[in-house]
């Protein structure tokens, strides 16, 4: 019997989908928020209603079996959540930022010690990629190469950007890009190493580096010492030149949280996805020359991302896993990309 699994971040739009999915899996959600008339309103037996430091306590107190966090900036709320989860509470997000995952990553050690475990990174880019790269490079050697692209296509719906997606647009600009290079987080530009390549489904798309999760979990994942990860929503050509100075101003203090959250109130209009398929592509090489590339073909990336946090939660409360600190991938292994609806095609020489 599963216990009770809590998602933080209930009425937005990552948090209601993996509501809907725990709930179409048989598991006792309770979706947890601000506000308690919107919480109802998901027809649920129980809500949690309250500001993230009320629902922090309630949750030091009731022990649910998991925990998941649809809660941005992540920067600001991954590790809070995660440290606030008692003995016996397992966490998983859907973070992206690159300081956010790493700062989750960094509590392996005080996971392990408490028999908890923290999954990060589970939504599409960070997932999507590292599995990829995993089916790459099972039953191989460490290459020397990695590069992985993230390439999601997503229906938005009328609303507004929210915190979740602002703060993984913004919240690595004012650090600047990171790439690996000689087994070391190396300082790089955002939006270099731009390409531009055809999906197996034809499209021609662009690719950037982002300082995002799918650095870490690509390097983490392959071991490689050269790792670069970029995506379709990293910002290419002559508009790069500006992100060096507008990282500079985001370092005033307090002006990234207050960005971030004007963006996230920006509206958006109702649009279909742009693409048939959301694609994930692993770049890998060798040091004897050998080289692969392998695909995951997914559909819609944010029902991607609420199907692997639904299935890692469901793992967790399951009693899977082993304590500590892990990517989703490096936990589960790239299967848990297939049971979220990825499949992996097109691998080639």
């Amino acid at each position: 019997m599963v216990s009770d699994i809590w998602v933080l971040g209930a009425t937005g739009r990552t948090g209601r989908a993996v509501v809907a999915r725990l709930a179409a899996a048989g598991a006792p959600v309770v979706p947890v928020g601000r506000d308690h008339t919107r919480l109802t309103a998901l027809g649920h037996a129980r809500v949690v209603a309250g500001s993230l430091d009320e629902v922090l306590a309630r949750l030091a107190q009731e022990a649910p079996a998991v925990v998941v966090n649809t809660v941005g900036p992540f920067d600001e709320t991954a590790v809070r959540v995660a440290r606030a989860c008692p003995p016996g509470t397992h966490y998983v997000d859907v973070a992206n930022e690159l300081a956010a995952v790493q700062a989750v990553l960094d509590l392996d050690a005080e996971a392990a010690a408490t028999g908890r475990v923290f999954v990060t990174a589970a939504g599409f880019g960070a997932l999507a990629t590292e599995s990829a790269l995993l089916h790459v490079c099972a039953g191989q050697p460490v290459p020397a190469l990695v590069r992985v692209d993230a390439v999601p296509s997503v229906a938005m719906e009328a609303g507004t950007v929210g915190t979740a997606l602002a703060g993984s647009i913004l919240g690595g600009l004012p650090a600047g890009g990171f790439r690996v290079a000689r087994g070391r987080l190396t300082r790089d530009r955002v939006g270099s190493a731009a390409d531009r390549f055809s999906t197996p489904d034809g499209d021609e798309v662009t690719t950037g580096s982002l300082p995002s999760g799918e650095l870490l979990t690509a390097w983490r994942g392959s071991g490689a010492t050269s790792v670069v990860a970029a995506s379709a929503m990293a910002p290419t050509g002559p508009v790069t030149r500006l992100i060096p100075a507008l990282g500079l101003v985001l370092r005033v203090p307090g002006l990234t949280r207050l960005t971030v959250r004007g963006l996230a109130r920006v509206p958006v209009r109702a649009a279909v996805r742009p693409r048939v398929h959301s694609w994930a592509r692993a770049r890998v090489s060798w040091r004897d020359g050998a080289e692969r590339v392998g695909w995951l073909r997914a559909e819609d990336a944010l029902d991607f991302t609420a199907a692997a946090t639904a299935e890692v939660a469901l793992r967790l409360a399951r009693g899977e896993g082993r304590p500590g600190a892990h990517s989703p991938g490096e936990l589960f292994g790239p299967d848990v990309a297939v049971a979220a609806g990825g499949e992996f095609v097109a691998l080639s020489a």
